[in-house]
């Protein structure tokens, strides 16, 4: 995949957004869209998710980020842009 065809952001979404499958449900929709990274709890009770991979694929997923799962409500999303990585898979971090 050449280089310019990749994105990575990092995302902070606020919310009712723990506790009702948020960071379960990201990783089925990374893994839909191939779309590499992470997605965390925060102490504060947000979410905090990277993502990386084909321009268009994160952009759905940032776009997912903003509604979340059914049993969640999402006041917010912060998207920050960073360098892609090359990370491989996405993981739910602890």
């Amino acid at each position: 995949m050449p280089e310019l065809s990749l994105r990575r952001v990092r995302v902070l979404v606020s919310g009712d957004v723990q506790g009702v499958g948020f960071r379960w449900s990201c990783r089925n929709e990374a893994a839909t869209r191939g779309v590499s990274g992470f997605v965390r709890n925060l102490a504060d009770g947000t979410v905090e998710a990277a993502f990386e991979g084909p321009a268009d694929a994160v952009d759905r997923l940032v776009a997912w980020c903003r509604k979340g799962p059914t049993w969640g409500r999402v006041e917010s999303v912060e998207v920050l842009e960073e360098p892609p990585t090359r990370e491989q898979g996405f993981r739910i971090e602890a």
